[in-house]
């Protein structure tokens, strides 16, 4: 498997990652919206009031939740996993002797014939110490020394 390759399988791991956490938040919604429902038909005064409130405002968290999603989606929009001029960035696979790193969104392990890769946002902590990096540059995370072996 050709890195870039590699990388797009990684990518199309990262869109399942978000679109699955879309799917149970627009459930969520739908099951606070039907449970509105149900508050609205069911009763009246200052319990039904209470009631309708608690549930609002929990529409209103999942709502931010989704935005949450939705910009992260866009992100992946934005990867771009053709283009390598040898530093760390958008789009990146890096290798080095403890991790394979894939920079996009956070997404945590994923595996990918046989050999694992962790995706992260370029905001997380280690992203930030890898951005702009090339391959040989070395970085020191959780007080250990880590040295680039590649960068695709």
């Amino acid at each position: 498997m050709t890195p870039t390759e590699l990388k797009e399988a990684l990518l199309l791991m990262c869109f399942k990652h978000v679109k699955d956490r879309k799917e149970r938040i627009l459930e969520s919604i739908t099951a606070v919206e039907d449970s509105m429902k149900m508050e609205e038909k069911s009763s009246a005064g200052d319990k039904h009031n209470t009631g309708r409130a608690m549930l609002q405002l929990q529409r209103e968290n999942i709502g931010m939740h989704l935005m949450q999603v939705e910009n992260i989606e866009a992100i992946l929009h934005r990867v771009s996993i053709y283009s390598a001029n040898g530093m760390v960035k958008l789009g990146s696979l890096v290798t080095t002797k403890t991790a394979n790193y894939f920079l996009s969104i956070s997404a945590g392990m994923v595996s990918v014939n046989g050999s694992n890769y962790i995706c992260i946002s370029v905001g997380s902590p280690i992203g930030q110490l890898l951005m702009g990096k090339k391959k040989g540059d070395s970085f020191t995370f959780s007080g250990k020394h880590v040295v680039i072996d590649d960068v695709h």
